[in-house]
């Protein structure tokens, strides 16, 4: 399924129907499968739409309510939009409410053509590279804290390794505040990713509670490769054995883990604290 042709582009026009087809794809685009047919997601709010605007990227459509694009951020959008041939879409309330993210509805969104990258070849992987690789991330809040920490340290990208949330939903966009435009995103299955980790040229460190080597203790061997498991599970044996170290965070309280977003803004911290 692709964004329907039926209409001009480059220009803006007033929506009020909830049948209207626009409309229908959006709405839709709130499920995986939709995402995944159409290669398309939302980012919502003028916050969003200004870094993407600013990191190069080019709407499909973008949607605002009615009124709202007088004057100030809301206009500028609009006009970018148009000039990159976007379809511009003036909404009833009533409309970008069905459109809208339940919790603090924005009265601005962008639809947007998803950017999957390719992984990167190792032996041309920059000297101070720092790639993160997670496996079988399942909450979207946790996947897009994470791509907004890689993006705050300046890391390389993000690798998610066999099935995980997707980066692209709703939940995840709106996590990253942002960064999903900024940071490069990689699919790879478990076995490719194990070939592409038998090449690579610096320190594969995969974080793991089966270990006394201290995180902070390490001298680091650059460019890096950190892996980082889902909650409870942690890495699978198979990627825990392609790290040439594993470390561990210690903890003296009561709980023997920790939420995988903190745990991977504390490992992007320390790994990379020479150059931060």
């Amino acid at each position: 399924m692709r964004p329907p042709t039926d209409g001009a582009r480059g220009g803006s026009r007033t929506i009020t129907s909830l049948q209207n087809e626009r409309v229908k794809l959006i709405r839709s685009l709130h499920m995986r499968k939709a995402r995944r047919d159409t290669g398309l997601f939302v980012a919502e709010g003028a916050s969003l739409l200004m870094t993407a605007r600013d990191a190069g990227w080019k709407p499909k459509i973008l949607v605002h309510l009615a009124g709202s694009a007088a004057n100030g951020v809301a206009r500028d959008l609009v006009r970018w939009a148009e000039a990159a041939d976007a379809e511009c879409l003036e909404v009833s309330q009533a409309v970008l409410a069905k459109l809208a993210a339940k919790e603090n509805p924005q009265t601005m969104l962008g639809v947007f053509e998803q950017v999957w990258k390719p992984l990167p070849p190792p032996d041309g992987v920059p000297a101070d590279a720092l790639w993160v690789g997670l496996e079988g991330a399942r909450d979207p809040g946790n996947l897009g804290t994470i791509v907004r920490t890689v993006d705050a340290v300046g890391a390389s990208g993000v690798v998610l390794i066999g099935p995980c949330v997707d980066p692209y939903s709703y939940e995840a966009v709106r996590a990253t505040m942002g960064s999903i435009f900024n940071v490069p995103l990689v699919r790879a299955g478990p076995q490719d990713c194990l070939q592409w980790a038998r090449r690579w040229p610096g320190d594969i460190v995969g974080a793991h509670l089966r270990t006394s080597a201290d995180f902070r203790s390490v001298a680091y061997r650059w460019p890096i490769l950190l892996l980082m498991g889902s909650e409870g599970p942690g890495l699978t044996a198979e990627l825990s054995a392609a790290c040439t170290r594993l470390v561990r965070i210690p903890m003296v309280g009561r709980t023997d883990s920790l939420n995988l977003a903190v745990a991977t803004a504390l490992m992007l911290y320390e790994v990379g604290r020479g150059r931060l």
